[in-house]
């Protein structure tokens, strides 16, 4: 997958969160962010492996903030994501969280309070490999 392809696959993730929490997305702080890959030994790829973070900021109705990261762990669990984590418990910080994986293409997702009326969205991509690329062999 190309990085443009893995930035458009997380915007549709997080922009799909967002939908289900009701939720709007403030662009400006979305953050988007590149790394290498490291194998099992350390060794770092030289064929364009890649991995990405992203994450961006959602405003909620304050008064909504476990209910929104509820909906989104739901919503994940009906596509078939595993449920990682689940917490909605305003006695710890952040009170309301959901961490779940695909079983299949290996992303991971969150939703979890960052402060009232605001929610973190974020996906992490496994390594990917650029089309078009010969893989890089460690022996």
């Amino acid at each position: 997958m190309s990085r443009e392809d893995a930035e458009a696959w997380a915007t549709h993730w997080t922009e799909s969160m967002a939908r289900t929490a009701q939720a709007e997305i403030d662009t400006e702080s979305r953050r988007v962010s590149f790394h290498n890959c490291v194998g099992r030994g350390d060794e770092v790829a030289e064929d364009g492996r890649f991995l990405l973070m992203y994450s961006v900021m959602a405003d909620v109705a304050p008064e909504r903030n476990a209910e929104a990261v509820r909906a989104i762990r739901d919503a994940l669990e009906g596509q078939g994501l595993e449920i990682q984590g689940y917490r909605s418990d305003p006695s710890v910080n952040p009170a309301n969280v959901v961490d779940a994986r695909h079983p299949e293409d290996h992303q991971s997702v969150s939703a979890e309070d960052h402060e009232e009326g605001r929610l973190l969205l974020t996906v992490d991509t496994p390594c990917l490999l650029p089309p078009d690329v010969e893989q890089q062999q460690f022996g």
